[in-house]
């Protein structure tokens, strides 16, 4: 197994139990949720951290930090809309 696919596979773990955590669900759509932990993986693996593939970084070190995932905007974006912005977790 490769760095990349134990990284994607810890992804895949992480949010799942994140998502039972906090009485949410992943994206039922298989091929969806495999795009966004791809991202969340080659972010994790270009700078360190896991940052929302649906985000744009900005370079500045406090603002960067509230998208890492699951950003700061998460939760209401679930209540208000039904799902965060990369849809990767649900109502």
């Amino acid at each position: 197994m490769t760095e990349k696919d134990e990284i994607k596979k810890q992804m895949y773990e992480w949010t799942a139990k994140y998502a039972e955590k906090k009485g949410l669900r992943v994206n039922p759509d298989a091929e969806m949720l495999d795009l966004v932990i791809e991202g969340l993986t080659n972010n994790k693996m270009k700078h360190g951290k896991n940052y929302c593939p649906c985000r744009i970084l900005s370079g500045d070190e406090d603002e960067d930090r509230k998208i890492i995932c699951p950003c700061v905007y998460h939760l209401d974006e679930i209540e208000n809309d039904g799902s965060c912005h990369c849809e990767l977790f649900f109502k």
